[in-house]
């Protein structure tokens, strides 16, 4: 049994009618390559019992603590069910990339059924040229981008011939702890719950004003934080504030702002990697930086389309992973995030490049001096009964007023070398994330695979119905970069590779 941390907990707190608290992936699968050139429900039931082992999030369940008093607790499903979890459907021809992605949109519309461990899979035949698909999802509070990354790559082969496992280790399924013996317990947290908020004090007031939307909606939050700078150096809890300048980020009015729908739109594309490295080193800049100016072109052309281009900057929140070495292979959540102005407001494609990777840079010495689990650490502030209260009404708060930020641009490691599943060859993995009130109604996620970078878009149904079109955008900004490149002498320095960050979604 393993207690939910407060950070877990918030991704269930945000759930409401509206929003949905799951993330996913959309894998693209040749069958030919698998024996007898398909692969069944089956086979893929099959893979996956055979691995839970290696898959563990995948047989938890939630354990709630009676009144709420307590963060649940993760426990093994004794009636765990594979035919329950994975399933098949089929498209009706012609089963083209709009007929899948709207099919998708429907599923990552459907709350996870909480009595049964958090997660579901479908696969889907009638895909145009014999390919399949199949769509998992996941909730946030049980993995985050990188730990759903480790999660796919247990489910994954290097080869065609799936690994063979030899005497997985036994699972035995826990007992459910009694009521009274979680009450005691939850007691207990409560009455250290105090002690445990002022003793953290010293150490999270210097970066209070780094909570987003704090600086900028909050009078006199920056005095707090210097004040509590002061305070975290005479109490030896830490170096106190870094010394650089804190831009106060205010997300414009924009049509994607929410309140969102209960509905979805998903769409999905690649681009070559290589291609991205090739900017990269023309402008002397990093793969974190091209694909950030990507988003920023196809963002503006989307907003002029709607006659609706704000005059500054768009906010974006970059999740960020803080995972380390000796938490690999772990579940839940190790992330935090940072803001970053994405400069929509530039015309000129080069003058954008340009100001994404000055915006980058400066947001992460804003980062760099913030405690790795800043984000864990203010959420744990308050008690767990009121966490979920809180957070519902921050959300419906922002929903009725402006978000925090206007969307969320995450960027994801993955394998450069090709998967299989059940024998099928990995085409492509699309990230399928969420949204929120607080957020925006859009979520891009990129994913890098095999020498391409998979995009997977979500959006609000009613706030961007024409989600597509960013698709084509990203192409054509991409085509933009490589012919400013190629009118310019290569310079500058090879920065390599930006700080992985991830969503997740």
């Amino acid at each position: 049994m393993r207690q939910l941390t407060a950070l877990d907990v918030q991704f269930l707190n945000a759930e409401t009618t509206t929003t949905t608290g799951h993330v996913g992936g959309l894998s693209i699968l040749d069958p030919s390559t698998a024996p007898g050139g398909k692969i069944t429900l089956d086979d893929v039931r099959d893979l996956i019992a055979g691995r839970l082992h290696l898959a563990k999030p995948l047989r938890w369940k939630l354990v709630q603590v009676p009144l709420g008093i307590d963060h649940p607790y993760w426990i093994d499903d004794r009636e765990f069910d594979i035919e329950y979890h994975v399933r098949e459907i089929a498209l009706p021809a012609p089963g083209d990339d709009q007929q899948l992605a709207e099919q998708i949109s429907r599923l990552t519309a459907r709350p996870l059924d909480r009595r049964r461990p958090l997660w579901e899979a479908y696969l889907i035949h009638g895909l145009q040229g014999g390919n399949i698909a199949l769509y998992t999802k996941v909730h946030h509070a049980a993995i985050d981008g990188v730990s759903g990354a480790e999660l796919l790559g247990a489910l994954m082969d290097t080869t065609v011939e799936p690994r063979v496992i030899d005497n997985p280790p036994r699972w035995l399924a826990e007992n459910t702890p009694s009521q009274f013996g979680l009450l005691a317990t939850g007691i207990r947290r409560i009455a250290m719950q105090p002690i445990k908020s002022v003793l953290a004090i010293p150490k999270l007031l210097p970066h209070v004003d780094e909570l987003p939307g704090v600086a900028a909606r909050v009078p006199g939050v920056e005095l707090l934080a210097r004040a509590g700078s002061v305070l975290s150096r005479l109490t030896r809890q830490g170096p106190g504030r870094h010394d650089v300048d804190r831009p106060k980020l205010v997300a414009p009015k924009t049509p994607f702002d929410g309140p969102i729908s209960p509905h979805r739109r998903f769409a999905y594309g690649s681009l070559p990697l290589a291609e991205v490295k090739t900017l990269k080193k023309s402008f002397g800049v990093t793969v974190n930086d091209v694909v950030m100016a990507l988003c920023a072109t196809a963002m503006r052309r989307w907003l002029e389309d709607h006659h609706a281009l704000p005059e500054q900057p768009l906010v974006t929140m970059v999740p960020l992973s803080v995972r380390t070495p000796a938490q690999a292979g772990s579940a839940g959540n190790q992330i935090s995030m940072m803001l970053a102005p994405l400069p929509t407001h530039v015309a000129d494609p080069g003058e954008r490049l340009a100001e994404v990777t000055k915006a980058m840079i400066e947001a992460k010495k804003r980062y760099q001096p913030l405690p790795a689990s800043w984000l864990v650490d203010f959420s744990g502030m308050l008690p767990a009964a009121l966490g979920g209260l809180s957070a519902r009404a921050m959300m419906r708060y922002l929903g009725a007023t402006s978000p925090l930020f206007n969307l969320v641009v995450s960027n994801v490691p993955g394998a450069q070398f090709p998967l299989y599943q059940a024998g099928a060859k990995l085409l492509g993995h699309y990230p399928v994330s969420a949204i929120t009130d607080a957020s925006g109604g859009l979520n891009i996620t990129v994913m890098s695979y095999n020498g391409q970078l998979d995009f997977g878009l979500v959006a609000c149904r009613e706030l961007i119905p024409d989600v597509w079109n960013l698709i084509d955008y990203l192409r054509d900004a991409l085509d933009e970069l490589t012919k400013l490149a190629e009118q310019v002498t290569p310079a500058g320095v090879d920065n390599g590779e930006a700080p992985s960050n991830t969503s997740g979604k």
